[in-house]
């Protein structure tokens, strides 16, 4: 009895030929096949808010690194060692992964948490980084958790109002403080930044003393470098750097250091810190900065 399958068989039965010409175009078409796959299997992965959801300006992405304190840490061991969460496309979207996240203050040990646009990776040399810089604020403990949920309310939210500028946030959690900071794009936009800096004043509701840092990414490279090329020589240090580019507040955090070998010994025995303790969201007092890489 003929079927579908006798007439395969039928067409089985031609020459070597016309068996090898089959052969190379099913080898062709499933090479096709698989180049459509993969780019359908890219466009599924694309994150798209849902039905009925509210949708964000801009995706975005959680991610999450720890570190060893005194241990060197290279710019490529760092890229390896930040493991992303998720990204969101919705207001929906971010409550699902933020609900479900551990909050700052009850991470431990050298702990981050990074929330940036989609396509930007929470390090100095990104591209959207490279010419940046960022805010820093110093808290005592017990504040991360809720500065940091108003911190990025605000940002999802557009309330800084500074366009394409904001590349992203990021939760330090140290031992004896913990940092929030706010990355942009340009740092020799004094207008931007300055905007940026009253908004992040207003949506934390920051004392009028509050110490705020802010330091260019080409800084941070340039000093980790010439305090990397240091420590690899005498042992093992932690990445943290004393360096400022400007200081808005009423008392410096700390005393900048001039020399690299100062800078290498602080790092590694910092003095004890005679300032009297501030009170307020930066209340801890801290001789030295600890927020590592980046």
């Amino acid at each position: 009895m003929n079927n579908k399958f006798d007439a395969l068989k039928d067409d089985d039965s031609g020459d070597h030929d016309q068996n090898e010409e089959n052969s190379t175009q099913k080898d062709g078409e499933k090479e096709k096949m698989d180049r459509d796959k993969g780019q359908s299997s890219s466009k599924r992965k694309a994150v798209v808010p849902g039905p009925a959801e509210h949708p964000l300006q801009y995706n975005y992405t959680f991610w999450y690194s720890r570190r060893t304190p005194g241990r060197p840490t290279s710019s490529q061991s760092y890229e390896q060692n930040i493991k992303q969460i998720g990204t969101f496309a919705s207001v929906e979207q971010f409550w699902r992964f933020y609900s479900h996240m551990v909050r700052p203050g009850d991470l431990t040990g050298h702990s981050d948490f990074h929330l940036f646009k989609e396509g930007i990776k929470p390090m100095w040399e990104d591209d959207a980084n490279k010419n940046g810089g960022k805010w820093i604020i110093r808290l005592r403990k017990g504040l991360a958790s809720r500065c940091w949920e108003n911190l990025i309310l605000a940002m999802l939210g557009e309330q800084f109002m500074v366009g394409e500028e904001i590349c992203g946030a990021v939760v330090s959690v140290r031992f004896q403080e913990d940092i929030i900071s706010i990355w942009n794009k340009t740092a020799s936009d004094q207008a931007t930044t300055a905007r940026i800096r009253d908004t992040l004043r207003r949506v934390l509701n920051l004392p009028p003393n509050t110490i705020m840092e802010y330091k260019t990414h080409t800084d941070s490279i340039k000093a980790w470098e010439e305090f990397h090329g240091l420590v690899n020589s005498s042992g093992p240090a932690d990445r943290t750097l004393p360096s400022v580019s400007h200081t808005q507040g009423t008392t410096p955090a700390f005393e900048i250091q001039k020399s690299p070998c100062e800078r290498a010994q602080l790092a590694v025995t910092p003095p004890v810190c005679a300032l009297p303790e501030r009170t307020g969201v930066c209340g801890w007092p801290s001789p030295l900065p600890s927020e590592g890489r980046p």
